[in-house]
């Protein structure tokens, strides 16, 4: 055990929302998670995410099922983490740190483990902690593996996956957070069975009439406006919607589009973000 390890986690942004139905789909996007973990420096689980008042009960979840699992040994750990990733506006925040921090975690333990293992452990930490719904498997493998996952959360099973063309994201974040663990469900019931419809086209792999679709849908539930959706697909986005419950809108797009897709964003006064779509697996070790 050489007690200090690193990891290091990418964003991802929704595809399908897997609240309503279990199932979901989700894409990897370049914003990352960096996460160093110090064991046996302090007692229990102390994280310092360089912002006060961060909810720790992710990560000290991850630490325990992870040190049970490897039946590891120590009093404690420090774990710090920086991302590139907004927190609480559907980014995938917590499954990118879950991740970082689990990967980080074996390698302070000198440990391997299969990915299909720690994404498991990851979605049962998630759950528990109340971070997610369902356990977030699209959104956490996603962050891992990259490239388009499609997944039964319920099963535990990755269903599909794919490694798309080379792309872009481009983000508009409005001016609001939404927490997990405060937001309900019943609001997502009237479109339960058109979501199943909408999962087959993703399993047959027709990801971006899926991403449009559960926009529209989740935006109109959640009350949120379908305008920069539409607005964004009027300027060339190959597909836009909103990411996780919101309240960011992720459109996909050709490099060339990506100005007048920011444009539309932006006169809805929202912040925006551009990155590549991430094809790149999660690191553990060598991240400083």
């Amino acid at each position: 055990m050489k007690g200090r390890g690193y990891g290091r986690a990418y964003g991802a942004v929704s595809i399908i929302n897997a609240i309503s139905t279990g199932r979901g789909a989700a894409l990897g996007v370049s914003l990352s998670t960096e996460v160093e973990v110090e064991l046996d420096v302090v007692n229990g689980v102390v994280l310092d995410a360089g912002e006060p008042g961060m909810d720790s009960s992710l990560v000290t979840e991850v630490v325990r099922r992870f040190a049970e699992e490897l039946d590891a040994s120590f009093r404690g750990c420090r774990v710090r983490t920086r991302s590139s990733i907004p927190v609480a506006v559907g980014l995938k925040s917590s499954s990118s740190v879950a991740v970082a921090t689990a990967l980080a975690l074996l390698d302070a333990l000198e440990n391997e483990m299969e990915d299909d293992r720690i994404l498991a452990l990851v979605a049962e930490a998630s759950k528990s902690s109340g971070t997610s719904i369902t356990g977030a498997l699209d959104d956490a493998a996603a962050c891992m593996l990259g490239g388009i996952v499609v997944t039964d959360n319920i099963e535990g099973k990755i269903l599909r996956r794919d490694r798309p063309p080379h792309l872009m994201t481009v983000i508009g974040i409005p001016d609001m957070r939404t927490y997990t663990r405060d937001f309900r469900r019943e609001l997502l019931n009237p479109i339960r069975e058109l979501m199943d419809e909408v999962f087959k086209l993703a399993l047959r792999g027709e990801y971006w009439k899926a991403m449009i679709l559960n926009g529209i849908l989740h935006a109109s539930a959640l009350s949120l406006p379908v305008e920069p959706i539409i607005g964004v697909l009027r300027a060339g986005a190959i597909a836009a919607g909103v990411s996780g419950t919101g309240p960011a809108i992720a459109a996909v797009t050709e490099q060339s589009r990506m100005d007048y897709v920011g444009e539309v964003f932006h006169s809805a006064g929202y912040r925006v973000i551009r990155c590549p779509v991430n094809t790149l697996h999660a690191v553990k070790g060598g991240v400083r």
